[in-house]
């Protein structure tokens, strides 16, 4: 086995973290600014690659790291080691409310394509790269742009997406998706977008413009609230220059501020 063994716990329910138990001298790889806590006796350092590949040289890590500042990502790759006694915890969380998701990278057959900031945390051996989307149309209207990332090994990875998660499996299949839902798919799954249908739907209907396809056999991994749709929220709710605020049931939103001081 080229990955590093670990047993982990998930912990809550939508606000989730996931604590990685490890033997000595092993170590998790994780997203910079991940961890929550960790015991006494392990140690971190941050790297440039995720050390799944030794004897790398510096250009090599230099390129995968320009990689992920291309998709959004930090430069570095937190490497959590137990150089301690006996086996220690580190535990790691999303940064929005979510779950997180284990895969057994080899039920996987080794790789998974996901949306470019689900990574959270996985063993040592764990290669992470990005991919680009091939085509044209997915690339400029499929919601994660050209860039997503490839998960490649075989133990243990850790994936995180808001709201519910839901797993499908496709057998030769077709399913429709609102672009920001998707969180990972199987490379054999193809990934193209369709318009959402006539001119009237797409303008009015609240859909948005395109719908991603996703074709073929494999798993697929689906999220009930991206961060994008919380964000837009939350976002039109706030409140305006002036210290007024916009919202849902603006004149009951009145009487409060009336009461709260406001």
């Amino acid at each position: 086995m080229k990955c590093h063994e670990v047993d982990y716990e998930i912990i809550g329910d939508d606000l989730q973290v996931v604590e990685v138990e490890l033997d000595p001298s092993e170590t998790v790889i994780a997203e910079a600014g991940a961890m929550n806590w960790m015991d006494d006796g392990i140690t971190f350092e941050a790297h440039l690659g995720d050390g799944s590949k030794q004897g790398e040289g510096m250009l090599k890590k230099l390129m995968g790291a320009a990689g992920r500042a291309i998709s959004g990502e930090s430069l570095f790759i937190t490497h959590f080691t137990n150089n301690g006694n006996g086996k220690k915890k580190v535990a790691f969380a999303a940064p929005y409310p979510g779950k997180i998701i284990p895969l057994n990278m080899e039920e996987f057959g080794g790789e998974i394509i996901c949306q470019k900031d689900a990574f959270l945390c996985a063993a040592k051996g764990t290669e992470i790269t990005i991919t680009f989307n091939k085509k044209i149309g997915v690339g400029f209207f499929g919601g994660e742009g050209f860039i997503l990332q490839k998960i490649k090994g075989d133990g243990m990875a850790f994936m995180h997406a808001g709201g519910t998660i839901v797993k499908k499996e496709l057998n030769g299949e077709t399913l429709k998706i609102d672009t920001g839902c998707i969180v990972a798919f199987s490379p054999s799954i193809e990934y193209s977008i369709e318009r959402a249908g006539g001119l009237k739907s797409m303008f009015f209907g609240g859909e948005g413009l395109f719908l991603a396809t996703l074709k073929g056999t494999g798993t697929v991994y689906l999220q009930s609230l991206p961060f994008s749709r919380l964000a837009d929220r939350i976002l039109r709710n706030a409140p305006r220059a002036g210290g007024k605020r916009t919202g849902e049931g603006s004149i009951l939103g009145g009487i409060g501020d009336l009461l709260g001081g406001s």
